[in-house]
């Protein structure tokens, strides 16, 4: 191949064109090995394009000529060469493909870069710009290239990231296209072949075409993408060792899904289910998100756009003929090629967490254990339809508090006369076990929820009702429950002298109230508790328990609502202390302390250890 000796008038680029060279060639962007990447895939475009082109026309140049892409170094010199056997390209093409952008991608692409230099490789895959990273590596770039047609001239492109690029025609026997690159100063890594393998097997591993190394004897790629080839044919040892692959973790997927389909948009994909929700010290990936391809090229490592932020801890890669690897189609389309391929691939990773919680409930139960708040923050998050994360969700209930019961099993196991799922809120399992809101639903024997993690507060915001049973807090100072069952007397209260009167109530409500002061909103008896001697509740007036805890969470300047207290006269606690006269100096701690157990069972306590000193003297009087 020999360049024509006259010398060529040089072309200015067009103003969008100088203007993207001056943000590739100055950007802070390190990771700049995508260039390669970007050449390989036009390389793999041209052949793609030639095989298409041979399938109804024989009468090409060299149609025998092997379809391939081969690379070689010359690493003393900084030199750089990628030749394909693809369509080629004329002189006119040359201009029209390499010296002007006239479609308005490449303004979207000079916004978008300017806006987040460092995710410069994702934004170049997505606007077709990718020839032009080659001068984040290049001195000068020149491409040589013969067309299919048999009468045409070779022809000859050169520029060294100016304002101006030369056309000439040029000597080139065989069909394809030669791309020669100077490698800068601080670039000649990428002319050594180590560099070379590594990009290749992580960008362009499954290109179809041979990608050879130097003296062509070495083959790089692999050419067979496990996504698109049939699953009836992969075994599972297959999936594993590519998740291995794909994340050097080496424990195996917790269970992976393989999706083939034609419409509304063609996309292969195979997603994983880690077992772990831990990034391992090694492990390849760094960031969340799916490997995005494009007819076999990757164009984003990282692609957030695929999943909903709650499923992020979804491994694996999505493959699509749809979406467009160069600027001739505009941002819409490529937009709603992207809306379509989000929903296929998150409606396959729901029904695959689905299949798994029912055909392998122990596997579910591990990664309901990693991944669960994950379901939780997306019941709180999504937007359209909520409901279809419900049958995910799993809880501890009072009954069966070592186990993790859904909402289907739970409905399935209430009472005939039931109507409501029953939830408690807390911080802590053993703490809500105990709760005095219990007592009433205990003698009913009905199974409540045990919520104790953080995000169930933001999670009810949404879950508000499942398969038309309303979800019910047992706290509510309003709960309406069937009539309760007659409860045996305690022993301690059999004296009919420890039987309260409605006008015994009333004396003790107001020493409470005397003693409490303001801390409380009212004081009153109740007949809902059962082994405990009181309990606080909300009134009308107030948020509700799931709202009080989100502005805890979200560390609002909220000061906590003050609570009704309500006092069980049935408890010997409270029996007991109608028969202390008034001016007892224990009446005043046992009343501080019943109020501030209460707060403390709510997790409502500011100081627990204060009450120390109280609970000695109460020790200290109950040994006279």
């Amino acid at each position: 191949m020999e360049e024509a000796t006259s010398s060529p008038a040089p072309t200015s680029f067009k103003a969008e064109t100088r203007q993207l060279l001056n943000i590739l060639i100055h950007s802070l962007y390190t990771d700049r090995e995508i260039f390669l990447r970007e050449l390989i895939s036009n390389a793999s475009d041209a052949l793609t394009r030639i095989n298409f082109e041979m399938l109804t026309n024989r009468e090409v140049l060299d149609p025998d000529a092997e379809l391939m892409i081969h690379i070689t170094t010359d690493p003393e010199q900084g030199l750089l060469t990628i030749r394909d056997t693809g369509i080629g390209m004329t002189a006119e093409e040359m201009v029209e493909n390499l010296g002007t952008i006239a479609h308005s991608g490449a303004r979207s692409f000079m916004a978008a870069a300017q806006k987040d230099t460092n995710h410069l490789a994702e934004i170049i895959g997505q606007f077709g710009v990718g020839f032009y990273s080659v001068f984040m590596v290049a001195e000068w770039a020149r491409v040589t290239s013969r067309s299919h047609q048999r009468e045409a001239q070779a022809a000859v492109w050169f520029c060294s990231g100016s304002d101006t690029f030369t056309v000439e025609p040029a000597e080139m026997p065989e069909r394809g296209t030669v791309v020669q690159i100077k490698l800068k100063e601080d670039a000649k890594e990428f002319a050594q072949g180590y560099r070379l393998r590594d990009i290749i097997r992580k960008h362009s591993d499954f290109i179809a075409y041979p990608i050879y190394l130097d003296d062509k004897k070495e083959l790089i790629n692999r050419q067979t993408a496990l996504w698109r080839q049939p699953p009836r044919k992969i075994e599972k040892k297959d999936y594993d060792e590519f998740y291995r692959q794909l994340t050097l973790d080496f424990n195996p997927p917790l269970v992976y899904t393989h999706l083939a389909v034609d419409a509304p948009v063609q996309v292969y994909a195979i997603l994983f289910i880690p077992t772990s929700a831990e990034h391992g010290l090694f492990s390849l990936r760094k960031d969340d998100g799916l490997k995005l391809y494009a007819r076999k090229v990757m164009i984003q490592e990282y692609c957030k756009d695929l999943l909903p932020e709650y499923l992020r801890f979804v491994q694996g890669v999505v493959d699509s003929e749809d979406l467009p690897l160069n600027i001739s189609r505009e941002t819409v389309q490529a937009g709603r090629v992207m809306l379509a391929l989000k929903k296929l691939v998150t409606a396959k990773a729901l029904d695959l967490l689905e299949k798994l919680s029912v055909d392998q409930p122990e596997d579910y139960a591990r990664f309901w254990g990693e991944f669960g708040r994950f379901i939780k923050e997306g019941v709180a998050t999504e937007q359209s339809e909520p409901e279809k994360l419900f049958p995910l969700l799993r809880f501890h209930t009072t009954t069966r508090p070592e186990e993790q019961t859904s909402l289907e099993v739970y409905v399935a196991r209430m009472k005939p006369e039931q109507t409501d799922i029953y939830y408690i809120l807390g911080d802590e399992g053993q703490s809500l076990a105990s709760s005095p809101h219990l007592d009433a639903l205990h003698r009913l024997d009905y199974e409540v929820l045990l919520l104790t993690d953080p995000l169930d507060a933001f999670m009810l915001m949404r879950l508000q009702n499942y398969n038309n049973h309303p979800l019910t807090n047992v706290a509510n100072a309003e709960l309406t429950l069937p009539s309760l069952p007659e409860e045996p007397q305690p022993e301690e209260t059999e004296s009919p002298a420890l039987r309260l009167s409605q006008d015994d109530w009333a004396s003790v409500i107001d020493r409470f109230k005397a003693h409490l002061g303001d801390k409380v909103t009212e004081i009153r008896m109740t007949d809902r508790l059962s082994g405990s001697p009181a309990r606080l509740v909300n009134p009308k007036d107030v948020p509700n328990q799931e709202l009080q805890r989100v502005y805890r969470l979200l560390k609002r300047d909220e000061q906590p609502a003050k609570k009704i207290l309500e006092l069980n006269p049935r408890h010997p606690i409270i029996a007991r202390f109608h028969l202390m006269t008034p001016d007892s100096e224990i009446g005043g701690l046992i009343i501080d302390q019943v109020y501030e157990n209460a707060l403390l069972i709510e997790g409502l306590h500011p100081d627990p250890a204060s009450m120390i000193s109280r609970i000695q003297k109460l020790m200290e009087q109950a040994l006279k």
